[in-house]
């Protein structure tokens, strides 16, 4: 095979964590897939790739990284990557799309790998294990490599299985949980009881591997809002994962979640009632060291995060400051921050951003006759 066309499999999505990650697709699709929030996956089916399929990708990557190191060589630098061979790769339309994600994730030397797709720990243990066993040999640098699971799964896991996993070199799982409450969890068709979080969790944490665990807020709408916090948080507190990652709701149409909202089955929550559910959860964890982050753009307020118990007030305090601006001024801090604008409420506080956002919904109400709200909501859908 030519150098410029050794190729691998990748998945459709992988944790914003993982950006720079090495993406390796050990499973196809989602084998629960019926989530209502989740517009991923739909009317596709899950498979188990075979160890041969996988140590095949593996090797392609193995390849692509000699190849690099050869055209460094022969652009006299010692087969290292350096700026000026990512550039002749990025600039040669010979060098496919695999080629030239090698070519990045080695150039900025992360060291991460992400196992592709949604269940990754379907696949039976020994098989898993060698096949990250074999990625570590053949592909050097590998610093830290992790993958998604679900609890149910985690759950019929036995302790060991999970330590021969990490022992092979799986450092990091991360788990939808969305929610705690087992009436949220039943609406949006999880396939998952709270009981399974705590216990498929449990067993990570006392694996040694690194637990991320998402939570939804918004997920239990208007009707469960409060137990959706509140028991969350009692989830969290029996399971003590390392980080807890907050991605409030977005209904996409694709979503089966859509037609509950339009047919008034669920009622979705306002931004400001979003945060105050997130203020209710961050209030009720307690007994853990977490990091909480909220790396993602669908977040209101970025600047909930922090560890556990350190910056809770901190944290607090950063909802508070939203919750006390003016009606007028929690308006314009969404409509800056879902257009990208803002970070902070305290970016409001520079006037020439204010007069841009002012400037900017004077002309939306007044010239266009759009409803803002309704603009606001888009913005933030765009991100899904």
């Amino acid at each position: 095979m030519g150098s410029h066309a050794w190729t691998f499999e990748r998945g459709p999505i992988r944790p914003p964590s993982e950006a720079g990650s090495l993406l390796l697709r050990f499973t196809r699709n989602c084998p629960w897939n019926k989530c209502a929030f989740c517009p991923v996956y739909k009317g596709k089916e899950f498979s188990r790739r075979s160890l041969d399929e996988i140590r095949g990708d593996i090797d392609a990557v193995h390849n692509i990284l000699e190849d690099l190191q050869g055209l460094s060589r022969s652009m006299g630098f010692d087969g290292a990557i350096l700026r000026p061979v990512l550039n002749a790769v990025l600039s040669d339309s010979r060098y496919g799309a695999c080629f030239r994600e090698v070519a990045a994730w080695r150039f900025f030397e992360r060291g991460t790998a992400f196992i592709q797709d949604a269940n990754s720990l379907l696949l039976p243990t020994d098989v898993l294990a060698e096949a990250l066993r074999y990625l570590k040999s053949r592909v050097p640098g590998i610093q830290r490599i992790t993958s998604y699971a679900r609890s149910g799964t985690l759950a019929r896991k036995s302790p060991g299985e999970l330590r021969e996993l990490r022992e092979a070199g799986l450092d990091r799982i991360h788990v939808g949980m969305e929610s705690g409450s087992d009436r949220v969890l039943r609406f949006v068709r999880k396939g998952v009881t709270a009981r399974q979080h705590v216990e498929g969790g449990r067993k990570v944490v006392e694996s040694g591997m690194s637990l991320s665990e998402y939570i939804m807020p918004g997920l239990g709408g208007k009707a469960w809002s409060r137990e959706h916090a509140t028991e969350t948080a009692t989830v969290l507190n029996a399971i003590g994962p390392q980080f807890i990652r907050l991605r409030s709701l977005r209904i996409p149409p694709t979503a089966p979640l859509h037609e509950e909202m339009r047919s008034g089955a669920f009622i979705p929550l306002s931004d400001d009632d979003t945060v105050c559910e997130i203020r209710l959860l961050v209030d009720s964890l307690d007994g853990i060291g977490s990091t909480i982050a909220s790396d993602h753009i669908m977040n209101l307020l970025p600047e909930v995060e922090g560890v556990l118990p350190r910056d809770k007030q901190q944290m607090l305090d950063v909802i508070d400051r939203y919750l006390a601006l003016s009606e007028k001024d929690r308006l314009l801090f969404r409509l800056g921050r879902r257009g990208g604008a803002l970070h902070s409420t305290s970016d409001l506080d520079d006037g020439e951003t204010r007069s841009r956002l002012e400037r900017a919904r004077r002309e939306l109400e007044t010239e266009t006759g759009m409803d803002l709200e309704r603009f606001i909501t888009e913005l933030g859908d765009q991100y899904i």
